[in-house]
Protein backbone atom coordinates (compact mmCIF):
# COMPACT_ATOMS: atom_id res chain seq x y z
CA UNK A 1 0.00 0.00 0.00
CA UNK A 2 2.86 2.37 0.77
CA UNK A 3 4.13 1.91 -2.44
CA UNK A 4 1.10 2.38 -4.33
CA UNK A 5 0.26 5.68 -2.33
CA UNK A 6 4.24 7.03 -3.49
CA UNK A 7 3.43 6.14 -7.00
CA UNK A 8 0.36 8.42 -6.89
CA UNK A 9 1.41 11.07 -5.45
CA UNK A 10 4.51 11.00 -7.64
CA UNK A 11 2.25 10.84 -10.85
CA UNK A 12 0.19 13.61 -9.96
CA UNK A 13 3.26 15.87 -8.65
CA UNK A 14 4.15 15.32 -12.26
CA UNK A 15 1.01 16.17 -13.98
CA UNK A 16 1.20 19.31 -12.27
CA UNK A 17 4.59 20.14 -13.01
CA UNK A 18 3.57 19.20 -16.61
CA UNK A 19 0.70 21.75 -16.80
CA UNK A 20 2.39 24.38 -15.18
CA UNK A 21 5.40 24.62 -17.70
CA UNK A 22 3.18 23.92 -20.59
CA UNK A 23 1.37 26.94 -19.10
CA UNK A 24 4.68 29.03 -18.76
CA UNK A 25 5.61 27.90 -22.24
CA UNK A 26 1.96 28.98 -23.92
CA UNK A 27 2.13 32.45 -21.93
CA UNK A 28 5.74 32.89 -23.03
CA UNK A 29 4.69 32.20 -26.86
CA UNK A 30 1.68 34.39 -26.25
CA UNK A 31 3.82 37.33 -24.86
CA UNK A 32 6.66 37.00 -28.15
CA UNK A 33 3.75 36.58 -30.60
CA UNK A 34 1.69 39.46 -29.43
CA UNK A 35 2.93 42.00 -27.13
CA UNK A 36 7.01 42.41 -27.48
CA UNK A 37 6.10 42.83 -31.62
CA UNK A 38 3.94 45.32 -30.37
CA UNK A 39 6.45 47.02 -27.97
CA UNK A 40 9.18 46.99 -30.06
CA UNK A 41 7.35 48.97 -32.81
CA UNK A 42 6.97 51.75 -30.42
CA UNK A 43 10.40 51.47 -29.19
CA UNK A 44 11.57 51.81 -32.78
CA UNK A 45 13.26 55.33 -33.56
CA UNK A 46 12.83 55.29 -36.77
CA UNK A 47 9.00 55.30 -37.73
CA UNK A 48 8.53 56.25 -41.09
CA UNK A 49 11.72 56.99 -42.98
CA UNK A 50 12.53 55.18 -45.98
CA UNK A 51 10.81 51.71 -44.23
CA UNK A 52 11.90 49.76 -47.41
CA UNK A 53 15.77 50.12 -46.47
CA UNK A 54 17.69 48.27 -44.62
CA UNK A 55 19.77 51.31 -43.12
CA UNK A 56 19.06 54.33 -44.21
CA UNK A 57 21.92 56.70 -45.22
CA UNK A 58 22.57 60.37 -46.23
CA UNK A 59 25.47 61.89 -47.22
CA UNK A 60 26.63 65.58 -48.05
CA UNK A 61 29.45 67.53 -49.93
CA UNK A 62 30.83 69.88 -47.61
CA UNK A 63 31.02 72.55 -50.25
CA UNK A 64 27.27 72.13 -50.62
CA UNK A 65 26.43 72.57 -46.72
CA UNK A 66 26.08 76.42 -47.28
CA UNK A 67 27.35 78.41 -44.22
CA UNK A 68 25.01 76.53 -41.87
CA UNK A 69 22.97 73.05 -41.93
CA UNK A 70 20.36 71.28 -39.48
CA UNK A 71 20.09 67.64 -39.51
CA UNK A 72 17.26 65.61 -37.61
CA UNK A 73 17.97 63.18 -35.01
CA UNK A 74 15.01 62.33 -33.65
CA UNK A 75 13.08 60.84 -37.18
CA UNK A 76 10.34 62.61 -36.90
CA UNK A 77 11.17 65.98 -39.21
CA UNK A 78 8.57 65.99 -42.07
CA UNK A 79 11.68 66.74 -44.11
CA UNK A 80 14.03 64.77 -43.36
CA UNK A 81 17.03 64.52 -43.22
CA UNK A 82 16.68 68.10 -42.12
CA UNK A 83 15.30 69.35 -39.07
CA UNK A 84 11.91 70.60 -39.29
CA UNK A 85 11.55 71.25 -35.27
CA UNK A 86 9.61 67.82 -34.57
CA UNK A 87 11.69 66.94 -31.76
CA UNK A 88 10.14 69.80 -29.40
CA UNK A 89 6.62 67.58 -29.92
CA UNK A 90 8.52 64.66 -29.24
CA UNK A 91 10.73 65.54 -26.62
CA UNK A 92 7.20 66.52 -25.01
CA UNK A 93 5.59 63.72 -25.67
CA UNK A 94 8.35 61.02 -24.79
CA UNK A 95 10.55 63.42 -22.18
CA UNK A 96 13.65 62.91 -24.80
CA UNK A 97 16.10 65.35 -25.12
CA UNK A 98 16.85 65.12 -28.59
CA UNK A 99 17.77 68.15 -30.51
CA UNK A 100 19.26 68.42 -34.04
CA UNK A 101 22.62 68.50 -35.60
CA UNK A 102 23.59 71.44 -36.52
CA UNK A 103 27.04 72.09 -38.62
CA UNK A 104 28.37 75.52 -39.68
CA UNK A 105 31.44 77.02 -41.09
CA UNK A 106 34.01 78.07 -38.74
CA UNK A 107 34.21 81.49 -38.32
CA UNK A 108 37.68 82.88 -38.90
Amino acid sequence: MGLSSNSAVRVEWIAAVTFAAGTAALGYLAYKKFYAKENRTKAMVNLQIQKDNPKVVHAFDMEDLGDKAVYCRCWRSKKFPFCDGAHIKHNEETGDNVGPLIIKKKET
